[in-house]
């Protein structure tokens, strides 16, 4: 399988990227969690190899890390097809996804991370794309205006986002499933990291799992950053076997408390609580206090604050749970 990587991870190393696919799993078997999406995409995948054609567009949503990535690489390797990765935000102009979809091969995979975040002009070319196979292209203004038409090979379109709310209507009625990733149990990560060590040639002692898993808010990519900073600490004491101790320095270096919370979202909780006496507050004021772009406190740290019970939504804005109190004050 080759992966065609235009537009994503432009300022990642390749170092990282390196480490990044070294660890993610390599089929379906491998694959840890999610077992309803994995066996509605392996369903499809069968299907398209015995009809020998493309495999039906999917749209895969739920909070970042969480494996949506790591499943379309999967997906494209069980077809034989190759992969082509953009990133939604990067693509700025219609040339710009014309060039991809004109250049992919019959049953190529096409995955657009974000694909939430596409400029509606842009997004609008995918409709005849997705549906039939062809791009219409307006050449002109006025009355002068033309459209071209261009027909395409047979293709898979498989969309990431983490807010498939804000995804348009025809856009998302284009995708035959909508497949919701959920954050992955202990017992899960555990096992991922399990896994991982493996391939990283390090040896995890059973409570230094668990206590990994357990403040990695139930999210795999968060899991295995935390395993490479033990590892390092390990490794710095010419051992391959990484203990609890080798865990709470990383945790401690990282500053992930025993929720599972970092800095950040720890800032989020005092501030509510200090400048606007637990809430509520709105997210654009919020979003000011804190310096912070508001789409990435929506996307990236508030599902998981959410989820644990700290924080409470509702339509007058932002309000800290008792819990949430609580912590803050311990």
């Amino acid at each position: 399988m080759e992966i065609e990587n235009r537009f994503l991870n432009a300022g990642s190393s390749d170092i990282e990227v390196k480490h990044e696919n070294r660890l993610r799993p390599k089929d379906f078997s491998e694959y840890i969690g999610q077992q309803r999406v994995v066996e509605n995409v392996d369903l499809m995948v069968k299907s398209a190899l015995k009809r020998k054609s493309a495999m039906d567009h999917v749209l895969l949503s739920g909070p970042p890390g969480l494996g949506k990535t790591s499943l379309a690489m999967i997906i494209a390797d069980a077809l034989g097809s190759d992969l082509h990765v953009i990133s939604g935000p990067a693509i700025e102009k219609k040339g710009d996804l014309a060039a991809v979809l004109t250049n992919i091969k019959p049953t190529d995979v096409l995955f657009i991370d974000e694909i939430h975040r596409m400029h509606i002009s842009v997004e609008e070319i995918l409709y005849s794309a997705m549906e039939d196979f062809r791009l219409d292209i307006l050449i002109g203004q006025g009355a002068s205006a033309r459209t071209m038409q261009i027909d395409l090979v047979p293709f898979t379109l498989i969309g990431a986002t983490t807010r498939s709310g804000l995804l348009s209507n025809p856009l998302r009625d284009r995708f035959m499933a909508h497949l919701h990733f959920d954050y992955y149990q202990s017992e899960q990560l555990a096992q991922i990291l399990h896994n991982n060590s493996i391939k990283m040639e390090i040896e995890l002692t059973d409570e230094a799992k668990i206590e990994v898993a357990r403040r990695s808010r139930g999210t795999p990519r968060i899991a295995n950053r935390i395993l490479r900073r033990v590892r390092d600490f390990a490794l710095i004491e010419d051992t391959k076997i990484v203990e609890l101790s080798h865990v709470e320095k990383g945790l401690k270096l990282l500053d992930i408390d025993n929720l599972g919370l970092d800095s950040m979202d720890r800032k989020i909780l005092e501030v509510i609580s200090s400048y606007y006496n637990n809430g509520p507050v709105g997210i654009e004021a919020l979003s000011a206090t804190l310096g912070e772009d508001k789409q990435t406190i929506e996307e990236v740290y508030e599902p998981f604050l959410l989820k644990e019970g700290l924080l409470i939504r509702t339509p007058r804005g932002r309000v800290l749970s008792e819990k949430a109190i609580e912590h803050i004050g311990n």
